[in-house]
């Protein structure tokens, strides 16, 4: 996906070790020194001034794979990297409720693939911290945008989406399926179509973002998906309680 440059985020503060970001392309078993990792706040969009308190979020408020599906360590990431762009900057309209944002990116596998296999595909998680009635306010705005892009246009190939409410999860959310037509490493038609999912979910006052990205342009696993988003969502709640 095209970075997405986001001038809204706030101060990022990760409390606990986690490894740098790399390129979703890097050999997964490759890791970076484990450090602890913070953001400046956009000059452009900083976080709200009337915050009582900086906000910070923590590596274990984010989700992590199980063993048998995790390819690699989780790692850290820009949010602007992580956040999915369809028509425009539909994910990156938090505004200055945004007290704090922070992105991981997992890498996962089909159960029982040997080492020596690809992964099958990677989920960018992000977190917003908001303050008042903003993680609402996000969704109300994500959905209208949404909305308003039923197709866009990812390097000339024409992508579908469509959207529905995630049942179930957090106090709402919200499920995008992409649908376009796959290519092969040279860039020609297969003739088959791919596809790949975003999820939303409000907890309180933070939503998180998960993109699932199938390995080199392929599908996604929306089962896996499902799993790390339900999961995502009662992690976030113990977080914030």
């Amino acid at each position: 996906m095209r970075a997405l440059i986001l001038p809204l985020l706030g101060a990022v503060a990760l409390t606990t070790a986690c490894t740098t970001a790399a390129d979703p392309t890097d050999s997964p078993s490759s890791t970076a020194p484990t450090t602890s990792t913070s953001a400046a706040p956009s000059p452009l969009d900083p976080p709200s001034p009337t915050a009582s308190t900086r906000t910070t979020i923590p590596t274990s408020a984010f989700v992590e794979l199980p063993t048998e599906l995790r390819k690699s360590p989780r790692r850290a990431t820009d949010v602007a990297e992580a956040l999915p762009k369809l028509c425009g900057n539909e994910f990156g309209t938090g505004g200055r409720q945004v007290t704090a944002s922070a992105a991981m990116t997992l890498t996962y596998q089909k159960a029982g693939d040997p080492v020596s296999n690809t992964p099958q595909g990677l989920i960018h998680q992000t977190i917003f911290a908001f303050e008042g009635d903003g993680a609402a306010d996000y969704l109300r705005r994500l959905r209208s945008a949404v909305e308003a892009c039923p197709t866009y246009k990812q390097a000339e190939n024409p992508v579908t989406v469509k959207s529905q409410a995630l049942p179930g999860v957090g106090d709402e959310a919200l499920l995008l399926n992409r649908t376009w037509a796959e290519t092969n490493l040279n860039g020609e038609r297969t003739g088959y179509k791919a596809s790949s999912q975003i999820a939303v979910a409000r907890v309180g006052k933070a939503v998180t973002v998960f993109d699932d990205q199938g390995w080199e342009g392929t599908s996604g696993n929306p089962a896996i998906l499902d799993r790390v988003v339900r999961d995502g969502a009662k992690i976030i709640d113990a977080w914030q309680r």
